[in-house]
């Protein structure tokens, strides 16, 4: 990483990670490296936990496309935000010596919330009820109309969302080298006044998804981007689309996207 040489370590600030993290920023010192203290200084930001961690990291520092993120998990599993276990020093190693580093780039979604401030998600972004109760909204593709939705929400994720909410309601998992966003539904209900596709669809990045919703049911929903939770009242509208930023990781030979998968899952 000749380019790279301002380090950033995201953690939890408590004994125990501080204790793990203590031989990392040797490490990266031992290698010329330079410490920094604050997200703003730094082209590498390096996360400590697991992805969780991760998207809190990218998410605090604004979802940067000028730095390269690296995600390190202290638990027995890998995962797929985090390349390196804490305990690998070998890996990173090679991974901070190699001039010629592959870096792979991962899409990321732009939500606004009616003409208000535009949120970032890595991995999703999802609406529901905010009580034990269906509500309803139209769905528009570009300024195209196409189904009306009554259920309890749905998610748009990213192709490396994928893999997470959107999997568990029997969505696709969709290689991340696509740029483009998934729709899938939460218990969607089918009748003579509410009608939708019933499965979840990809859209191109060249598409924007509208949700309206219906003023007569508006529960303050909870709009999820990521991991966090947003309690919005009187929403109208949630528009979608693929942002132009994309978020730079790490690409190790011995771990691409379809090894994670199988990991993880087979």
């Amino acid at each position: 990483m000749p380019n790279r040489r301002n380090v950033y370590f995201f953690h939890p600030k408590n004994k125990e990670t501080k204790a793990l993290v203590s031989p990392l920023i040797e490490l990266a010192k031992q290698y010329d490296f330079h410490v920094v203290d604050n997200f703003d200084s730094a082209n590498i930001i390096v996360s400590i936990g697991g992805d969780g961690a991760f998207l809190q990291a990218v998410r605090q520092s604004g979802f940067r496309d000028d730095c390269l993120y690296a995600g390190v998990t202290t638990s027995d599993q890998l995962s797929f935000y985090c390349d390196f276990h804490i305990d690998e020093t070998d890996k990173m190693i090679e991974a901070i010596t190699t001039e010629n580093i592959e870096v792979r780039r991962f899409p990321v979604l732009q939500t606004q919330i009616d003409q208000g401030t535009s949120f970032y998600c890595l991995n999703e972004c999802s609406i529901r009820s905010g009580v034990i109760k269906t509500f309803s909204l139209d769905v528009f593709i570009n300024e195209n109309h196409f189904e009306a939705f009554r259920g309890d929400g749905m998610i748009i994720s990213t192709p490396t969302g994928s893999t997470a909410y959107n999997k568990s309601v029997s969505g696709a998992v969709v290689d991340p080298l696509i740029p483009c966003m998934q729709v899938s539904e939460l218990a969607s209900l089918n009748n003579n006044n509410y009608r939708t596709l019933g499965s979840s669809f990809i859209l191109s990045a060249e598409h924007t998804l509208t949700l309206k919703l219906s003023n007569d049911n508006n529960h303050n929903p909870i709009i999820g981007i990521d991991n966090e939770a947003l309690n919005a009242r009187q929403v109208d509208q949630i528009q979608i689309r693929l942002s132009d930023r994309q978020i730079k990781t790490v690409k190790l030979k011995d771990n691409s996207f379809w090894q994670r998968v199988k990991r993880t899952f087979l």
